[in-house]
């Protein structure tokens, strides 16, 4: 089975990673650190969310210069079998995880929009909405949420919102929970909008979350922004 060493190499390789690989984290070696230390873990005989091959899959998805808008949580699912590279995605069998469940309920109450079936968020990573977690891998484990967190990827992530931060105009920084939120300095706020709210997580949901309205914020910030909305 590939390593994250191994998958890192093959997106600095492909075209996808063309907008990201001259951040210097990716130069410098830091996110082969960082792979390389969760390769240790493997090593160790932990399981890692998600799979080596998904692990940067939010930005080969979400172009550099193509991003409009940015959804931060803290870090992949840690349930087995849900964590896919784009935070709060999923793509499996029901039920749902939690967290998205409450997304879908404040996206209905904020659009009138129907929760879909499914849970696959790469129709809004296509749209140019980077779905990133301040961790990009997790232990796998009922307990494990949080584990990465202090791996090694703060840098990362950090230089990846700064990246987005000064290249583009007009950026909607959605930051759902403490971890998120954290990162709020990175951002330029003269040109920017921060949509601050507690995580999506049962354990938080209720207490900022629902009745935030992140999605018809963004979509009025855009469109005032003489940017098209986005389809949610």
């Amino acid at each position: 089975m590939s390593g994250f060493c191994e998958a890192l190499g093959a997106f600095l390789a492909s075209p996808a990673s063309a907008s990201w690989r001259d951040l210097s984290v990716f130069r410098d070696g830091t996110v082969a650190h960082v792979c390389a230390a969760v390769d240790a873990e493997r090593a160790a005989g932990h399981v890692i969310a998600p799979a080596p091959e998904r692990f940067l899959a939010a930005l080969a998805l979400t172009p550099l210069d193509q991003v409009r808008a940015v959804i931060l949580g803290q870090d992949p699912y840690p349930t087995p079998g849900h964590a896919n590279g784009l935070a709060f995605s999923y793509v499996g069998p029901p039920p749902l995880p939690r967290s998205l469940v409450n997304i879908y309920k404040e996206r209905a109450e904020d659009t009138r929009l129907a929760a879909p079936a499914g849970g696959d968020l790469s129709s809004w990573a296509k749209q140019g909405v980077l779905l990133l977690n301040t961790a990009l891998t997790v232990r796998e484990g009922a307990t494990q949420a949080g584990s990465h967190l202090k791996l090694g990827w703060r840098m990362v992530t950090d230089e990846i919102l700064s990246a987005v931060s000064q290249r583009r105009p007009h950026v909607v920084f959605m930051l759902w929970g403490a971890p998120a939120q954290a990162k709020r300095a990175l951002i330029d706020e003269h040109k920017h909008l921060v949509i601050a709210s507690a995580h999506p997580s049962p354990l938080s949901a209720r207490r900022g979350f629902f009745g935030s309205k992140p999605f018809s914020q963004a979509n009025e910030w855009l469109t005032a922004k003489g940017q098209q909305a986005i389809d949610w």
